[in-house]
């Protein structure tokens, strides 16, 4: 077996490999059991090797020794060292065994090393042992001082704070090690701060040992804390640190006024809510602690003067809250309190957080403007009076005891400055010219007035002037637009209702009454009647109007309004003549709808009207030269087939009378004269039957049979050889006999007039709205 021997200065154990882990002579059984074999091979007995850090001495240390039980001393052993450290840091006697250190080692870099040992023979470099792995450890000593990682410090702790409030712990580290000996163990102690301080020896807490510390006697403190190891023992090591400790205040101390009586000179001329005066407490406390609430407690002094806070500078602000009269009271005493507005109750037995302190204050005479006796003035005149009517009075006097003489002056940066002017000694106002309510119902002037003694000093005052109506201006009819007449309508009917302005206030207007000028003769189309509710109606006194006999008409209406006295005005209306729909819903011109929806004007009209003619007169010119370009019948005389004529002849149409006439075709009583066909011989059917009477050709025209007419007509157009090879188109437009309403044409109608009235064919809708406007204008013409 291989043995590690250790340095007679250290105690050795021997161990097994591992326990709990089999050896070389046993075998784990699947149950948990070991077998021993009968046979067992020698293993390795192995130890821990020690050795101390930090060795100064010349020599290697020596950590110990390598031993086999197959070495016989003769040298036929060979010890070999390998692992951490082999060969550089230790080193082995290939022979005895021995392990030396060659280097000084600090545990607090690296703590053990692992290495492995091994036993050859010297001649076959067979191995005698197996190879077994031993630990080298670094042995402690006191080479490390505490530290503390994180100082210095600051900490605060609260003035008035009781003995042994803690402030701050701190916490110091050692490097050696804390499992060996005493080398880490610190004790923590005071070397400065005392009494003031005190520190926990073994935890390191900070606390206060004195009571009542006052930061306003002292606030900053500087404590230092010494850590020693070794338990505090003599030889042991030892750092320090330095905690800046700084009281922090509470509220243990009262405002105090530095005097108790103050005095303060304030003009009379001061401004309302405007500052006058300072005065300040002085609190030793910080912060809140130190803020300050100052107030007037006598009412002398609150019903004139408030103060307030300055939070940055914590003074009273002295404003004042009314106008100071010095010819009313000359001195003013104030009593001002100022208390803590943060109480700590900790510290009542000390008394009230408060003070007080007396102001007295004298109010300094001013040569002060002159006052009005209003703050402004509300004066009335009646429109177009004349130039120089008194309007009112402004009064204004001096209120300095010396009462001098006033003057007033008109501010003539303003525009009613033009219409006014004021008596300079009485304050008078009048008018420089008559005055329209009209054209502007209210003025707004400023009356200045200043003293005779010094005019630099001005006072204003606005004045407001209305102007009362009177009854001058007369009435008109209120509307903007034309009057609508639609053509269907009928006598009685109401084309529209009408209103009248008046630009007189309402207690000379608002009440009219209707007529027709009495001077002129009665109006044969329309009338007017007064409803009594300040409108009139338009009413309709024929049956229907024709837009295209007579499109407008004029009618004259007079007005009057309530005043007094009453005026009156006559407003000519346009009444325009329109066709309009079904009872007169839509009332809007054709003409005016067609302008109105296309949205032009009449210059654009006028251009799109000469762009049409200009294309129009482009289109015919187009046409007459094609038809005036005429080609040849024969396409080449040097082509001997067949010759194709080409005929471009569309025909005259209805215009062309040369062909036939159809004038025998049309109505044989509206016909002035019976004309003939060119191309047909005219020849009079016989009739049938007996003999008519003799009578007029109309009249046998008219019982003509049409249809045998025609059929007569197509038969000898057929068989005449002289007319034209083509086919001739025969217009026909006679409408026929037989009906029991019989034409409606209005061109062969008898001249005489019936009573028959027509507006029942207003009922029998669109269609027949046209018919009924023509026999409407026809009767009414007759009529006129």
């Amino acid at each position: 077996s291989l043995s590690l021997d250790l340095d007679s200065s250290f105690a050795w154990t021997t161990l097994q490999a591992c326990s709990g882990v089999p050896t070389k002579n046993q075998t784990k059984l699947a149950n948990g059991e070991t077998e021993v074999h009968h046979r067992p091979k020698r293993g390795w007995i192995w130890n821990q090797f020690f050795v101390l850090e930090e060795h100064m001495g010349p020599d290697a240390q020596y950590v110990g020794k390598l031993h086999s039980n197959s070495d016989k001393g003769d040298g036929s052993v060979r010890y070999i060292l390998s692992g951490e450290g082999a060969g550089t840091i230790f080193i082995i006697d290939e022979v005895t065994g021995d392990i030396h250190a060659t280097k000084s080692l600090d545990r607090e870099r690296k703590t053990h090393y692992v290495l492995h040992a091994q036993a050859l023979d010297r001649n076959t470099e067979e191995a005698l042992e197996p190879k077994s792995e031993f630990i080298i450890k670094v042995q402690d000593i006191n080479d490390n001082a505490p530290k503390f990682p994180d100082g210095p410090f600051v900490a605060t702790v609260p003035e008035m704070s009781e003995v042994g409030t803690s402030v701050l712990q701190v916490t110091a580290t050692d490097a050696d090690d804390p499992t060996y000996g005493n080398s880490a163990r610190i004790v923590y102690s005071i070397l400065q701060g005392q009494p003031y301080f005190s520190v926990d020896p073994k935890t390191g807490i900070i606390r206060t040992a004195l009571a009542n510390m006052d930061r306003e006697a002292r606030e900053h403190y500087t404590v230092v804390i010494q850590a020693k190891d070794m338990a505090g023992q003599v030889g042991g090591l030892s750092g320090s640190t330095t905690i800046n400790i700084t009281l922090t205040d509470v509220n243990d101390n009262p405002p105090k006024f530095p005097q108790k009586n103050y005095q303060l000179y304030v003009p009379e001329s001061a401004q309302e809510g405007k500052p006058v005066g300072k005065i300040k407490a002085n609190d030793e406390d910080l912060g809140i602690n130190a803020d300050i609430k100052y107030s007037i407690i006598n009412s002398e002094g609150a019903n004139m003067f408030s103060i307030s806070t300055d939070r940055d500078t914590r003074e009273g602000i002295i404003s004042l809250k009314k106008a100071l009269n010095y010819e009313r009271k000359k001195t003013y005493t104030l009593h001002i309190e100022g208390v803590n507005t943060h109480m700590d109750p900790r510290f009542s037995y000390l008394g009230a957080f408060k003070d007080t302190a007396t102001l007295k204050i004298t109010v300094g005479d001013v040569d002060e403007a002159p006052v009005f006796s209003m703050d402004y003035y509300i004066m009335d005149v009646y429109e177009n009076a004349p130039s120089g009517t008194e309007v009112g009075a402004v009064t204004a006097r001096d209120p300095d005891s010396r009462n001098s003489p006033v003057r007033y002056i008109l501010d003539s940066k303003e525009e009613g400055e033009r219409y006014f002017r004021i008596d300079e000694s009485s304050g008078v106002v009048r008018t420089t010219q008559p005055l329209d309510r009209e054209d502007m119902p209210w003025h707004n002037i400023t009356v200045m007035a200043s003293e005779v003694d010094n005019p630099s000093l001005l006072s204003h005052v606005p004045v407001t002037v209305q102007i009362l109506d009177v009854n001058d201006n007369p009435p008109e009819i209120a509307t903007d637009e034309e009057v609508i007449v639609c053509e269907s309508s009928r006598p009685g009917q109401v084309i529209q209702t009408v209103t009248a302005v008046d630009k007189d206030d309402f207690a000379n207007g608002q009440r009219f009454s209707f007529a027709l000028p009495s001077q002129l003769p009665v109006n044969p189309n329309f009338t007017l009647k007064d409803n009594e509710d300040s409108t009139a109606s338009i009413i309709a006194r024929r049956r229907r109007f024709n837009h295209l006999t007579q499109e407008l008409y004029e009618l004259p209406i007079v007005v009057w309004d309530g005043g007094e006295p009453s005026l009156s005005g006559t407003s000519t209306l346009t009444l325009r003549v329109c066709p309009c729909q079904r009872h007169g819903r839509i009332r809007l011109c054709q003409g005016e709808a067609f302008l109105s929806s296309a949205g032009l004007s009449t210059g654009a009209l006028i251009a799109i009207l000469l762009c049409i003619v200009i294309l129009l007169a482009i289109v015919v010119l187009f046409i007459t030269l094609r038809r005036s370009k005429k080609e040849p019948l024969i396409i080449s005389e040097e082509d001997i087939r067949e010759n194709v004529v080409t005929y471009d002849d569309e025909g005259g149409g209805e215009e062309d009378t040369e062909a036939f006439d159809i004038i025998a075709l049309r109505n044989p009583a509206a016909a002035e004269e019976l004309k003939f066909r060119r191309d047909v011989r005219p020849e009079t059917r016989q009739h049938r039957g007996p003999a008519p009477s003799r009578r007029s050709p109309s009249v046998e025209l008219d019982e003509v049979d049409v249809h045998e007419f025609i059929k007569q007509r197509l038969v000898e157009a057929d068989m005449d050889t002289s007319v034209p090879p083509y086919d001739s188109l025969q217009t026909y437009a006679y409408e026929g006999q037989g009906s029991p309403t019989g034409s409606i044409s209005p061109l062969d109608s008898p001249g005489t007039q019936s009573e028959q009235d027509y507006n029942y064919l207003d009922d029998w809708g669109p269609e027949f709205q046209k018919l009924a406007e023509l026999y409407g204008a026809a009767e009414s013409e007759v009529t006129t």
